[in-house]
């Protein structure tokens, strides 16, 4: 496995990260379990359409996941070059574009398995303690199973617009700033209720694209006069991840070491 990878996802972060994001679900889910015999019966109705997903994948927790695994991209670029590790690795493969491709495909294959644990976990976990609530959900259900693989899905997209920014900055703090504005400041900072084309650059992001693919019944909450599709997401988070692969790797090959 790529040493820089190694370095940035150590085992320890890894289990902490998992262990912040279910914790956040599990606040969540323990709150609603806590709450629920004082709702009244309009607010549990509500809270079936879109309860349960919110607290397995809440907001909090997945802005962290966020920020940590476009972390981990950007020090897969930026660690080897601000070590000049990356003039031997050149030295030993002079193929860049397969060096960068490499690393791009065991970064997202590593991110993957940790979204996916991170997913199946913390929406496992919160529907068992809201079951007996009659308000957990199954995997089954429609739409549940499109949330959890979008939960997944994100982790490695994440980071790769993470490695992606680290080629173009070559500093980890740079890089960082740029991921923490275009995957989490700006979307949250768009008024997308006015015009439609600041709403369609809006629902180009990864986070909008997220939001959008855990959410099961979109309408019931704050109806989006300019809403984005589930094939339209889906392709959202598909084009970030390509795009910054070709990114990492066209500007390793054009730019010197």
């Amino acid at each position: 496995m790529d040493q820089t990878l190694v370095a940035a996802l150590d085992p320890l972060d890894a289990a902490a990260g998992l262990s912040v994001v279910v914790g956040v679900s599990v606040n969540a889910s323990l709150a609603d379990h806590r709450n629920w015999p004082a709702y009244p019966e309009r607010r549990r109705e509500m809270f079936r359409l879109y309860g349960p997903v919110r607290d397995a994948f809440p907001e909090a927790g997945y802005l962290l996941l966020i920020l940590a695994s476009a972390t981990i991209g950007a020090l897969t670029v930026v660690g080897e070059h601000q070590s000049g590790l990356i003039r031997a690795t050149f030295a030993a493969v002079p193929a860049r574009r397969a060096v960068v491709a490499a690393k791009a495909a065991v970064l997202a294959g590593v991110m993957l398995v940790f979204g996916t644990v991170t997913a199946a976990t913390s929406f496992w976990v919160s529907q068992a303690i809201l079951a007996d609530r009659g308000a957990g959900w199954s995997i089954g259900e429609p739409g549940v199973l499109r949330a959890v693989a979008a939960s997944a899905v994100l982790v490695p997209v994440c980071a790769l617009v993470g490695m992606g920014l680290g080629a173009l900055t070559r500093h980890a703090a740079g890089a960082v700033a740029a991921a923490t504005s275009v995957l989490v400041l700006v979307p949250m900072t768009v008024d997308s209720d006015e015009h439609r084309w600041i709403a369609e650059l809006y629902n180009a992001l990864p986070l909008t694209a997220w939001l959008r693919l855990i959410e099961v019944h979109p309408d019931v909450l704050n109806p989006d006069p300019y809403p984005a599709t589930v094939t339209g997401s889906w392709l959202t988070l598909a084009t970030w991840s390509l795009t910054a692969t070709l990114t990492a790797i066209t500007l390793t090959h054009h730019r010197d070491p």
